[in-house]
């Protein structure tokens, strides 16, 4: 089957110009929405991920309506891919199911992974030089008092206090909550 995704940024864009385009490739259902790219949690773009099955051609204006950064397009390309999808970009010109395509999605997944490895290397130099000249603070350790500790944990071993309201009480995440749970009473902090 022919699926088309077509994405415009606000309700006053127009995506005739994206219709016109995909109209020769005999688009057999199309998934139109009015969105932000910034994320991918889009209610059409899953309901087409939902929808879309093996042997199915996925048919896009370009990949910035389908995604708007590397990250997205390539994790997106790797759910069509394991369904055993193909993607075709217009503008692009870049077909999943051939050779070159795969190889051009390949390249974009390379370069981003290089972007990523240079950026974490260029991190790990800062950090350094900063430790080095004792700039370098490294992560905070939030201090709680005991006593509120105490009685917020008395509460929520009691069933007073969710786990929500405990690390809001503390001012803290939930994770950091988490983190303090299996710190001060062990590893067993999912059953509590």
């Amino acid at each position: 089957m022919n699926v088309a995704y077509i994405r415009v940024s606000t309700v006053e864009q127009n995506e005739g110009r994206q219709v016109e385009a995909l109209k020769k490739h005999n688009i057999e259902k199309w998934f139109t929405e009015k969105v932000s790219g910034k994320d991918t949690n889009r209610p059409q773009l899953q309901a087409m991920l939902d929808y879309v099955r093996e042997g199915d051609t996925i048919y896009v204006h370009d990949f910035s309506r389908l995604a708007r950064s590397t990250k997205d397009l390539l994790s997106i390309n790797e759910k069509i891919k394991a369904k055993g999808v193909h993607i075709v970009s217009n503008k692009e010109n870049i077909d999943s199911s051939t050779p070159t395509g795969k190889l051009m999605l390949t390249m974009i997944g390379a370069i981003a992974e290089f972007e990523r490895q240079n950026m974490l290397e260029r991190q790990a130099e800062g950090i350094a030089i900063a430790k080095r000249e004792g700039k370098f603070k490294g992560e905070q350790v939030k201090k709680i008092d005991d006593q509120i500790w105490n009685r917020c944990h008395n509460q929520y071993m009691q069933r007073e206090l969710t786990k929500a309201a405990f690390a809001k009480t503390l001012n803290i995440s939930r994770p950091t909550l988490d983190k303090l749970l299996r710190e001060k009473i062990g590893n067993n902090v999912s059953s509590l």
